[in-house]
């Protein structure tokens, strides 16, 4: 049974006259806590989709329903990371996190809120350093101090947006591995946004391409049947793991080169443009000086 859907969501941005449509015809259903994860280019519509889910923005028709229930804007229920680490930097780990837990869980008792917000930098290892700002933190150690925060809201949903995109290679499998960790022992429904054929197998139930755009749509989907606990150690000796990642790959290849090709046979006309006049600029007046004989 569904418990996040996206029924015939479009989207679209500029006047009537030069409208981009953004997105055409989503449909999406996600069971609860199941990790889905949606693939696509840069500049498909990823974040304008998990926006969509977060309530940050509203479709042009077509809705999202949590637990049957339409979403009318941006609510606890749905935790969200970005790709930035969005932290305040005149606060520290624990202040950045306290900010979040207090404008939700505002009937905690001080010492209730102090012991939920260190149950969560515990979960992610910023023990040592709850007390430093962001400035003061690692790339890697600010995305956990985010993950951090938006856990600490217990939303019923976890939606990703590429929030390990700007990490080094090492920090970024170190992370992939804690929110899997995470997740496994503390179900949530999660969609990651993704550009990483790699990351989504090694996450991922069900991957969706969105296909490129504008109108992108999401493709049919990849099932990753593969038991979890999954070990990044023995991946590219997994059959399931080699198949899916070849099978993403082409399809995802076989749309770049689609789109490629739908651009070289678009020819834009230029506009008929003439100037105004085509007698020379007036020449700027010479203020007589005491110095013009000289010149």
């Amino acid at each position: 049974m569904s418990f996040l859907e996206i029924d015939n969501i479009n989207v679209g941005f500029g006047p009537v006259s030069s409208r981009t449509e953004v997105l055409r015809n989503i449909n999406l259903s996600v069971k609860e806590n199941e990790f889905v994860a949606i693939i696509g280019f840069s500049g498909c519509g990823k974040s304008t989709l998990i926006n969509l889910l977060a309530g940050l923005q509203r479709p042009d028709s077509g809705e999202v329903r949590l637990n049957g229930k339409t979403t009318k804007g941006p609510g606890p229920d749905r935790g969200i990371m970005f790709q930035n680490y969005s932290l305040l930097p005149w606060l520290s780990v624990f202040e950045n996190i306290e900010l979040a837990v207090r404008s939700v869980f505002g009937k905690m008792k001080k010492k209730e809120i102090e012991e939920h917000i260190m149950h969560y930098i515990d979960m992610v290892k910023l023990t040592p350093a709850r007390d430093k700002k962001p400035h003061e933190l690692s790339g890697g150690m600010r995305q956990r101090a985010s993950l951090a925060r938006t856990l600490s809201l217990k939303p019923e949903v976890l939606l990703l947006d590429e929030p390990l995109s700007a990490l080094d290679a090492l920090t970024r499998s170190d992370l992939q591995d804690e929110i899997l960790k995470i997740w496994e022992e503390d179900k949530r429904t999660v969609v990651m946004i993704t550009n990483d054929v790699d990351e989504a197998v090694l996450m991922a139930d069900r991957i969706v391409p969105l296909t490129m755009g504008p109108e992108a749509t999401l493709a049919n989907e990849f099932v990753v049947n593969m038991a979890r606990p999954r070990e990044r150690q023995t991946l590219n000796d997994h059959p399931e793991f080699m198949r899916l990642k070849s099978e993403i790959t082409s399809f995802m290849m076989h749309l770049n080169e689609e789109s490629k090709a739908l651009k070289k046979n678009t020819i834009i006309p230029m506009p008929a443009v003439r100037p105004k006049s085509f007698e020379p600029p007036v020449a700027a007046p010479r203020l007589k000086t005491k110095y013009s004989a000289l010149l």
